[in-house]
Parts: structure tokens; sequence; C-alpha cells
């Protein structure tokens, strides 16, 4: 084949290799909405469609007469345009028109509007804090008639192992991803055929928490409660992500629903019941360096890693490197308090994790990457909560 034949042909070429890829494309990513599982969704989804009937229809009714006015009416075939005259009839019919299709939209949107706010009656209620850039749940309700205190709470962020990248540096084969940064460490976890109230606030930025299959999406904005309900009518896994530009680690905000039956939820809240009174019984004993250090590398991960590096080398001009820092390095009981109550950019973490998580976590830091400063106790960590709070800059000029 020479040069010349290939230059004419490769355009084509080209042309369908991109057609085939794109048609791969769309078989992997569908152009309607889903359905999705909750009455909501499904009323959202039917309101959808008859909105695209009746655009479709308008489209092709408007398109279809111009099509034909174009054709028929061509200067070619002699046509001259006619002189329009005022028509009273005419301007009343084309108001008209408009105005009934909007009231045919208007009223099933409005019913579906009214429809989502019904949050009454629900016996199960779900608090959801955003922070940058995890979930936290409060199970304000769990629901569940056990004699013990409604007082489920937990932190949920990105599985480490949902990035495709972390997978391929620790030589699993980056096919194995499914879900890519789309799983969590913690699931929150709701009964089917339940109704279940869901408030939505932030800590820090605004935050939007959105389940698709859930048919709803909510914004979390700082120091105010916006509250949606939910209806899950069928068990399976249901993923969602912050839709909200909250930051620089916006697209590791991921959301996961796990929606079980009803014995299976009264399973769960009484295994997480459990775990939570044995890590508070947890916080008055001696944790030993392996154990501080194990549970503090994965708190680590979890809450510091995306500002002071996986490495702990910090972030210039931003974040400080934890490498040889003083303040890590320093007294330990200093760096609790700084930990505790925040620092500029950093959060108030005695808000959001327990007494052996700081102290694990700051054990972990304190002797890695260099550092070798000794261990932080529970013990300690409750102990700074407890006593006042003065600026790390200024505590040991109060001290002494």
């Amino acid at each position: 084949m020479s040069f010349d034949k290939f230059k004419q042909i490769a355009p084509g070429v080209m042309g369908i290799a991109l057609l085939l890829a794109g048609g791969a494309a769309l078989a992997a990513m569908p152009l309607n909405l889903t359905e999705g599982v909750t009455p909501t969704s499904k009323r959202v989804y039917d309101l959808h469609m008859t909105i695209l009937y009746i655009v479709t229809a308008i489209g092709v009714g408007v398109f279809g007469v111009m099509c034909w006015s174009i054709f028929h009416h061509r200067k070619s075939r002699g046509a001259v345009a006619a002189k329009f005259h005022h028509s009273t009839s005419a301007e009343i019919i084309w108001t008209l028109i408009p105005i009934l299709i909007l009231i045919a939209m208007a009223i099933p949107a409005t019913k579906t509007l009214i429809f989502m706010e019904q949050t009454g009656d629900s016996e199960i209620t779900v608090k959801v804090t955003g922070y940058q850039w995890k979930w936290k749940y409060d199970y304000i309700e769990d629901g569940i008639d056990d004699g013990r205190a409604d007082n489920i709470s937990f932190f949920s962020a990105l599985d480490q192992d949902s990035n495709e990248t972390r997978q391929r540096d620790s030589g699993r084969d980056p096919n194995e991803v499914k879900h890519y940064l789309l799983d969590v460490d913690n699931q929150v976890v709701l009964p089917i055929n339940t109704k279940v109230r869901i408030l939505t606030t932030a800590a820090d930025v605004i935050h939007s928490w959105w389940v698709p299959a859930l048919g709803w999406k909510r914004d979390a904005i700082p120091g105010f409660i916006n509250d949606n309900w939910t209806y899950i009518e069928k068990p399976g896994i249901y993923r969602g992500q912050c839709a909200e530009l909250c930051g620089k680690d916006h697209g590791f905000m991921p959301i996961v629903v796990n929606a079980v039956t009803r014995e299976q939820y009264a399973a769960w809240v009484e295994q997480k019941k459990n775990e939570q009174d044995a890590a508070l019984a947890g916080a008055g004993r001696e944790w030993s360096k392996d154990e501080l250090m194990t549970k503090g590398k994965a708190v680590y991960a979890t809450n510091c890693a995306s500002c002071h590096m996986p490495q702990g080398q910090g972030v210039a001009g931003l974040f400080p490197a934890l490498q040889g820092s003083a303040v890590v390095n320093g007294e330990a009981e200093a760096m609790i308090r700084l930990v505790l109550n925040g620092k500029n950019l950093m959060p108030v973490f005695k808000d959001q994790l327990d007494d052996v998580d700081l102290a694990a976590v700051m054990s972990h830091v304190r002797n890695s990457w260099g550092n070798s400063a000794g261990l932080a106790q529970p013990a300690a960590v409750r102990a700074g909560r407890q006593a006042p709070f003065y600026p790390p800059e200024t505590y040991l000029e109060r001290k002494l």
C-alpha cells in the first residue's frame, strides 16, 4: 500500500476506531438515570421520565414543523413570505399551550418535593457530619430496644486498598480494583423496609452527602442541619461520595451504605456497642508499644497522612514535617494538648478521636521516621482533655 493511499484511508480507520471505543464507553456508562431502591428514587425517576417524554414530544413537534416548513416553503419552489397579521386567537393559543405544559410538569414535581420532605415517623435517626476528608456517623436513635444507650458513633474514611496506585505499589493487580476510590473502612449499615431519618451537617467546610441509589443528596453545612429520609427496599451495597468541592482531597470522601435485613442490623448494632464498650475499657489500661504502634499506623493513615504525608514529610508552607519535629520529639504532654485542641489548619481532634486512637497515633508518630520520643498512653490523653487549654507556645512558660 502506497503512503498516499494510506493517508487517504487513515482518517476513516481512526474514525471507526474512535466510534468503537465510544460505544464501549457508552456501554459501561448508562445514559439514563438509575431507578434506585427507595420510594423517593423511584418517584424521582418517574418524574424524570415524564418530563423527558414531554420535552421529547415538544422537540419532535417543533423541529418536525420547522423542517417541513423549510422544505416546502423554500425560495427555489417560488415560495413568497406572507405578511403577518395580528391574531388574538393565535396569541391566546401560543400562551395557553406553554402554561398547560408547565402545569403538567409542576404538579408531579410538587408532589415529589412534598413527599421528600416528610421526615416524620422515622424509626432510626442518623446524624452525618462532614470533615475534611471523611464522614462521621452518629446513630442518635438506633431503633433497637435492647436497654442500652443509643450511642453508636464512628468515622468512615477512604479504604486505602481501593486506591489503584497503592494496590499497584503493593504488587497487586490493578484489575482487582473493583471500586476505585469508592470503598471505606467503616460502612453505614441500615435495615431495609425501615424509615431512616438522616441529618447532615459539617464541622469545617461545606460538604454534600450523596448516594445516587437513594434518590437525593443533601448539603452538609457548618452550623446548620439539613434533614432527609430514606426507606431502602432492597438489600445490597450502595455507593456514593461527597458532591461538593470541599478541598484538595474532595475526591477521597466516598460513602458506602450497606442495606441489610432487620435481624442483621440488630446483630451489627450489638457488635458496634460491644466494640465501643471495649474501647472505653481499653482506655483505662496500659498499652504496650507494639499495640500502640500497630493501631497508630492505621489511625495515622486515615486521619493524618493526607496533610502530613505518608512518611511524615509534610507539605512546605502548609503542613509541617513530623520527621525530626521539635514538637513530636518534645514533651508528650505538650504534643497531647496540641493534637487535642488543634492549631491553624490542624483540626480539633478531641472531638473526632477517642483516647486510645489519639494515644496510638501520637505513639506512632513519636517513634517513626527516625523519631524516638517515647509513648503516649490513653490515660495521659484523658488527663489532657480535662486540663485547661493553653496555646502550645505558652504551655511550657505557664508550667514553669
